[in-house]
């Protein structure tokens, strides 16, 4: 069994991501629907510390936003990633202490608990000093959850499968964003539950072509046409009031606007950064203020600290 201990502490920081196209098929019989996405990694990050200590087994703390919903036990997805490292290297994993400190809302289709998962694979690789290339870490990734790869690779890529296969996007320039956070998360169970009901015969899964043109050689305006996301209907029946802010936010400037994932965030793209300055601050005058946050993208996946 292996218990060396390189560093007695490892601080990551890892980003919130946004769906540029989320095409989703009929429910399987493994209960899992078989997805085509694009991913776009932004500047909204989660921060995860682990420390060797001295008290027995895993423990996590949460702070930041939404803190209190997050759970602290073995439900939260970066104590399963740590067990999961642990497990499958025979690592002694007695005297570990994870510290989160949210940034990426909770239950706001943003991929926050996966990119925590994300987090631990790599801090703990390095604090344990573990020998793994990228594809053993994503491979373990992708038991974790379907987000949990993409959290470690970052950017722009195309997932397909679960969404865990993927493959890096190479586009142009940095992309401007405000997202609206919602008054409380969306249960992403709830949604796809909620989608089988409206679209039990699941949705075509293609990127849209002009969507990938417009990524590698066009113009913002170009990739703000062709943005797609199969779950915004069910999503929207279950929250009517989103599609106002959707409404509000194009209303105010931004070239366009989509769930992220399985919202409850709206997403606004914008033309450029005084766009998105003037967007936000527009929608500031009628939202809370902490509600209303300025992102780019993309961004790099989960990236050590210090």
């Amino acid at each position: 069994m292996v218990s060396q201990v390189v560093s007695n502490r490892v601080s990551v920081r890892v980003p919130a991501k946004i769906n540029l196209a989320l095409a989703v098929g009929p429910r399987a019989d493994d209960g899992y629907h078989p997805l085509t996405t694009v991913f776009e990694a932004v500047s909204l990050f989660d921060e995860l510390q682990v420390e060797a200590t001295d008290a027995a087994g895993i423990s996590v703390k949460v702070t930041g936003l939404g803190a209190e919903h997050v759970p602290t036990d073995p439900r939260n997805l970066a104590v399963q990633a740590a067990q999961l490292l642990a497990d499958t290297f025979e690592i002694d994993t007695d005297g570990l202490a994870i510290t989160i400190r949210k940034g990426i809302p909770v239950s706001g289709g943003m991929a926050g608990g996966s990119a925590d998962a994300a987090g631990a694979l790599l801090a703990c690789s390095v604090l344990w000093d573990i020998d793994i290339d990228a594809d053993e870490i994503r491979a373990l990734a992708a038991e974790l959850g379907s987000d949990v790869p993409f959290a470690l690779l970052g950017g722009t890529a195309i997932g397909t499968g679960r969404g865990t296969e993927l493959v890096p996007v190479l586009n142009r320039g940095r992309r401007h964003w405000v997202l609206v956070f919602g008054e409380s998360g969306l249960s992403t169970a709830e949604v796809y539950r909620r989608f089988d009901e409206l679209r039990p015969d699941g949705c075509e899964l293609e990127v849209p072509d002009d969507l990938m043109a417009a990524l590698t050689a066009g113009p913002v305006t170009k990739l703000a046409d062709s943005l797609r996301n199969d779950l915004a209907e069910a999503a929207l029946d279950l929250r009517p009031e989103l599609a106002d802010t959707l409404a509000e936010g194009v209303d105010v400037g931004a070239l366009a606007g989509l769930l992220s994932g399985s919202g409850p965030t709206c997403a606004f793209l914008c033309a450029d950064e005084s766009a998105a300055i003037d967007v936000s601050g527009r929608l500031s005058r009628s939202l809370p203020p902490d509600r209303v946050r300025r992102v780019t993208g993309p961004v790099p996946g989960a990236r050590l600290l210090g």
